[in-house]
């Protein structure tokens, strides 16, 4: 069985009662939990003038990241979809305050009024259908959507994530740009196989200079980004790829038809086709296929 949590089960049923009073109590993750949060506040870029923000905290789960937005400062509002971790949160007198629900949904928040977002290893959970409705493109663009709405002109978000392939990648980042979001990929100390972060970095509004994306950490402190809406750099390196919004929106193959039409041969096969899958289908005659005339 694979190792990561969002294969294994549905948030809210992976993480019960035992499962999140066992992460919580792992002073690992909570160091993990804490160094994330840290990254992720350090790229909003909130001004610095000592004023405490409102931020949101998605996927928030018992509340870890939640201590260090307090330690900053700022107000924070929480969501998650596990009512355990919630009850935990509850039980560790979290500063927030904390909301029941599917990010996969949208947020319903009154737009315009969250000065920042962050989320630590949940949006890769909305790539799963764990459910017969879920469908992975609305649920996300229900999410980008609805976050859009809620921050105000300017605002960020950051979001920390392990995706599980490129094309995951590039479907999370395709949908954040279709809601209206500017900016791209963060990915801190990419070539090593224990440091390396990955970080969406998403601004509320059109592209301009400060929607630029921020400068990723390195081992020799060496500058590597991946931008949506910076093209000046060609590698194909993964790590260093540039993602186009056109390359995700590839036009569906047409049949291949002729100016006549359908040809026989091909109506033959398709209804010898239907026939072994047991469908009734009318016989084979000379007028199979032929064009019938505009007017009788």
């Amino acid at each position: 069985m694979s190792s990561r949590p969002e294969l294994q089960a549905p948030p809210e049923i992976f993480y019960d009662d035992v499962e999140a009073r066992k992460y919580t109590s792992s002073s690992r993750i909570v160091g993990i939990q804490a160094e994330l949060s840290e990254r992720a506040i350090e790229l909003l870029a909130l001004p610095d003038d000592d004023v405490p923000r409102l931020l949101l905290d998605i996927g928030c789960g018992s509340g870890l990241s939640g201590e260090t937005i307090s330690e900053h400062g700022h107000e924070w509002i929480g969501l998650d979809i596990s009512k355990s971790m919630l009850d935990v949160a509850l039980e560790r007198e979290a500063d927030g305050d904390l909301i029941l629900g599917d990010m996969g949904q949208g947020l319903g928040i009154r737009p315009g009024v969250i000065d920042g977002a962050i989320s630590i290893s949940a949006v890769q959970w909305l790539c799963n259908a764990d459910k017969s409705c879920h469908e992975p493109r609305l649920r996300l663009k229900a999410f980008f959507g609805s976050l859009y709405r809620c921050l105000g002109r300017g605002a960020r978000a950051v979001f920390q994530l392990y995706p599980e392939n490129n094309a995951q990648r590039e479907l999370i980042l395709s949908y954040a740009m279709r809601a209206g979001f500017a900016g791209g990929v963060v990915i801190d100390y990419p070539h090593s196989s224990k440091k390396r972060k990955e970080y969406l970095v998403l601004t509320c509004g059109p592209p301009s200079m400060s929607t630029t994306t921020p400068n990723a950490k390195g081992e020799d402190e060496n500058i590597c980004s991946d931008a949506a809406d910076d093209d000046d750099d060609g590698s194909e390196d993964e790590e260093n790829q540039t993602v186009c919004i056109s390359d995700r929106h590839r036009p569906r193959k047409k049949q291949k038809i002729t100016k006549k039409g359908k040809t026989n041969s091909w109506v033959l096969q398709k209804k010898e086709k239907m026939r072994s899958k047991g469908n009734v289908v009318p016989p084979d005659s000379k007028y199979t296929a032929r064009k019938r005339k505009a007017r009788f």
